[in-house]
């Protein structure tokens, strides 16, 4: 196709009232003109010179092609391996469409809309969604610093998928069997601070503990953060050993906030990841982690593009 020929389609796609829904079907048929070997070179670009992933010795050296990535051979354990060898992304197939399926993470698309947009099965679809998740959310943690805002919210543990499930099943999801927060809740901890690094939490059933805030908040607070939270036992517990400035807000007596002292950033952040969690109709315990994490890379709006996630998973967990 000509330039000229290409001006034109561009000037009858500019005249015509494009929905949502169609502008997402044109966006993955045209991801799918890529150049083959396009995702090959960015993968190879991301990774540069890998070292081993058994061993972790630089020294290696080439050792021909496999599936159109270049294979390297460690001279001191004698394995072999690319640059996706020991990453989520290994072993997956049809890396011609990866690109174009991380537009649809980006989008936030269903496991079955993706599927139809990249023409992939839907159990490929939900493979997919959790390797290039798992890539991007086990990037190191920020640290948070200043005043950091600390809540939790809580989701009601689901079985969702499971062919062996320890209770009976819920109706259209349904609810707990009592009132309050029970061991039928699972709990996500949101830290959060006002340069708006923010790091999530997967912590367990039931109300978070002290021990719980000291095992995963602990290494992300700086020594001489303010920490904000609501006035639960746990957090003032915790503060008081870890030697951190404390103050609360108490939510329940209907004070919000006082001053610059309140736990609204978080709590927006709560409310953004209910919403969008929403139109996945539900999903299981099990991969809840990735989720929050999905959300938290969606939320930041630091990763905007699919050759971006497609460089994070590749450099951060090449060797």
């Amino acid at each position: 196709m000509g330039a000229a020929e290409l001006g034109a389609v561009i000037a009858a796609l500019a005249k015509l009232q494009l929905s949502e829904d169609e502008i997402a079907l044109l966006q993955g048929a045209l991801a799918t003109f890529m150049q083959p070997g396009q995702c090959l070179r960015l993968i190879e670009e991301g990774a540069g010179r890998p070292a081993c992933p058994v061993c972790g010795n630089p020294r290696c050296h080439r050792c021909g092609h496999a599936n159109g990535l270049q294979r390297y051979r460690c001279v001191v354990c004698r394995r072999s391996f690319n640059a996706l060898t020991g990453t989520p992304l290994a072993r997956l197939r049809l890396r011609d469409k990866w690109l174009p399926y991380l537009q649809c993470l980006i989008d936030s698309t269903t496991v079955r809309a993706a599927a139809e947009r990249v023409a992939v099965a839907r159990s490929t679809s939900f493979r997919w969604r959790h390797r290039f998740i798992a890539g991007v959310r086990r990037e190191p943690r920020p640290q948070l610093s200043g005043v950091v805002e600390a809540d939790e919210t809580y989701h009601l543990e689901s079985q969702k998928g499971s062919r062996h499930m320890g209770r009976p099943p819920r109706q259209r999801g349904g609810k707990a069997s009592r009132r309050g927060i029970s061991k039928q809740f699972d709990c996500i901890l949101v830290a959060r601070d006002r340069n708006r690094q923010t790091c999530d939490f997967v912590t367990g059933r039931g109300p978070v503990s002290a021990s719980q805030l000291a095992q995963h908040l602990r290494p992300v607070l700086a020594p001489d953060v303010l920490l904000v939270t609501d006035s639960a036992r746990s957090y003032q517990a915790f503060a008081q050993r870890a030697g951190i400035t404390h103050e609360t807000v108490n939510v329940k007596a209907g004070i919000r906030a006082r001053g610059a002292i309140h736990i609204q950033n978080v709590n927006g952040w709560h409310s953004r990841f209910k919403t969008w969690l929403r139109r996945f109709n539900g999903v299981a315990s099990r991969y809840l982690a990735n989720y929050t994490g999905w959300q938290r890379v969606l939320d930041a709006a630091v990763l905007t593009t699919p050759r971006q996630w497609l460089g994070v998973a590749v450099e951060k967990f090449s060797g």
